[in-house]
């Protein structure tokens, strides 16, 4: 099985659905199935949305020589909805068909899709064979096992695709049949045959069945690894499909003996991806282990960074924030990546500067919660950053709306309080996300938002001046 990136190495170490299933069936001797990585290489060659390798050389894996195309199993994860172009991108440049009707069996791979870009299946329905809703530490090793009896006594495709159709949580798009309704949506999704299940369910499992590499990186490039100490949410906010899976923590003592690990590794980059790290019990004990790492790294003339994704305003406090400044050195995810921007950042999430928009959409982070959180980060003298995410284009939203994202930063730069104090703005397209209340909305035309973002930049620049908008 090769699982494909859309992105660089150092991004697809950070897919944590995919690496952990990679993992899974490599370490697990009663998969019968070797599992392998290609990506998108720096060598590769860019003409629009097309990839070509240099010299008409095959794509191939990270671990084999062999053409992606002679894999059995080739998976696809999407991170989001709005990268699924990506799907067709790396089909293409694999020399895999992109439509399913046209890969036949003993010739092309099973083209397997997954995570929450494809909790809507049924836009790739004509590209992809089969695909795992929800968690798929049970699907798919029960998947591989089937393929691989296939391969021993090859039946007729459509053979093996009942039988993938009868496994919890396995989709199979060309077996059920939409009706959609007049100008967009649908009524209902039947099963075509009475072979197999009239409804599929998404599998969210138990802690203890979660391979421990869904919540630490198994693998890392030398430089960075990191931990994902939650999944799920504890709240439900109507846009965000952070709330769907059941919340659970990863065990301290697995978090800390990996990051044991990464000091004798001598790994000095830590990343905390876990959207909702506030509600992680154990918060407190994980920066106080990291922390003790980045002394002893001190003392050896080594600098440890901890990389820190968003958090809620409603659960920041004082203890947080100063066991976060005492990391030393602590960023943030984007900003690492993106721009040469100076650390002690946190990263906010008020959605929407309209009170009515915040309100609508089930989103809890009011002004006032906002505000008790930067005066707590102003009163911490190692915060001198703050990064506020907004997202545009809603339905519902007007240009009044969008305007006031920029007076919203203004002013939460001046209560900040500090001269060397800036603000980043980070825009987000509204993503309609399957699974939530607003998951049937539509999504806004890409180039209509790029142009709402222009419209926020140029209002800023004339509130503050160019100076100003440009720190």
């Amino acid at each position: 099985m090769v699982f494909l990136f859309p992105f660089s190495h150092a991004y697809s170490l950070m897919c944590g659905g995919p690496m952990g299933l990679y993992d899974l069936v490599n370490r697990s001797p009663g998969i019968p199935a070797v599992a392998e990585r290609a990506l998108q290489y720096d060598c590769l060659v860019h003409d629009g949305n097309r990839l070509t390798t240099s010299d008409g050389e095959p794509y191939r894996s990270v671990e084999s020589p062999l053409p992606v195309s002679e894999a059995d199993v080739v998976g696809l994860s999407m991170v989001n909805s709005g990268d699924l172009h990506s799907a067709l991108r790396l089909l293409d440049l694999a020399g895999i068909p992109r439509r399913a009707v046209e890969r036949k069996s003993g010739v092309h791979p099973l083209v397997v899709g997954g995570n929450m870009g494809l909790a809507n299946p049924e836009p790739m329905a004509d590209y992809v064979d089969v695909i795992a809703l929800g968690e798929a530490e049970r699907s798919l090793p029960k998947l591989l096992r089937i393929v691989h009896a296939h391969d021993s006594e090859p039946t007729e495709r459509a053979h093996l695709l009942e039988q993938l159709a009868r496994v919890p949580g396995l989709y199979v798009p060309s077996l059920y049949e939409p009706t959609f309704l007049p100008g967009g949506g649908i009524s209902g999704i039947t099963s075509r045959t009475r072979a197999i299940p009239g409804h599929v369910q998404a599998q969210y499992l138990t802690l203890a069945e979660l391979h421990d590499a869904h919540f630490t990186y198994p693998i890392t490039d030398g430089t960075a690894a990191g931990i994902h100490p939650v999944v799920g949410c504890r709240h439900s906010c109507a846009f965000c499909n952070l709330g769907i899976p059941p919340f659970r923590q990863a065990p301290l003592g697995m978090l800390t003996d990996y990051i044991d690990h990464l000091e004798q590794l001598k790994v000095r980059t830590i990343i905390i991806s876990a959207p909702t790290f506030t509600q992680y019990k154990h918060r407190r004990e994980l920066l106080e282990h990291i922390r003790a790492y980045a002394d002893r790294a001190a003392a050896e003339g080594d600098k440890v960074t901890t990389i820190i994704g968003s958090i809620r305003a409603d659960e920041i406090s004082s203890d947080y924030l100063n066991a976060v400044a005492e990391l030393g050195d602590f960023g943030h995810l984007f900003t690492e990546l993106n721009l040469s921007q100076a650390r002690g950042i946190i990263t906010i999430a008020p959605e929407w500067a309209a009170p009515d928009l915040v309100a609508l959409y089930g989103k809890t982070q009011t002004p006032e919660r906002v505000d008790k959180a930067i005066e707590l980060c102003g009163a911490n003298r190692n915060i001198n950053t703050v990064m506020l995410y907004f997202i545009i284009g809603a339905p519902g939203e007007r240009e009044d709306d969008r305007l006031a994202i920029a007076d919203y930063a203004h002013r939460i730069r001046r209560l900040l309080g500090r001269p060397d104090g800036s603000v980043i703005i980070k825009l987000h397209q509204f993503m309609p996300k399957p699974g939530t209340p607003t998951q049937r909305l539509r999504m806004a035309d890409p180039d209509v938002v790029q142009a709402y973002g222009d419209q926020i930049s140029d209002r800023l620049r004339s509130l503050v001046g160019n100076e100003d908008f440009e720190r």
